[in-house]
């Protein structure tokens, strides 16, 4: 599967300040993975292995 390219994405001002005050040191991008796997996780989009699910897998 190619890769595509990443989005850029502007935060509002509070996830911003999250970011710098609670997450100091670490890239904000690898920050917001972080969250969106766990969200993702939780929300049933993603496998046990962590792969996105398909509509076939239910």
């Amino acid at each position: 599967m190619p890769t595509s390219r990443p989005l850029r994405l502007a935060t509002t001002d509070r996830t911003a300040r999250i970011l710098r005050h609670c997450y100091r040191g670490e890239p904000p991008a690898t920050v917001l993975e972080r969250a969106l796997r766990m969200l993702a996780a939780a929300d049933g989009h993603l496998t046990p292995d962590g792969k996105i699910r398909t509509r076939r897998e239910g």
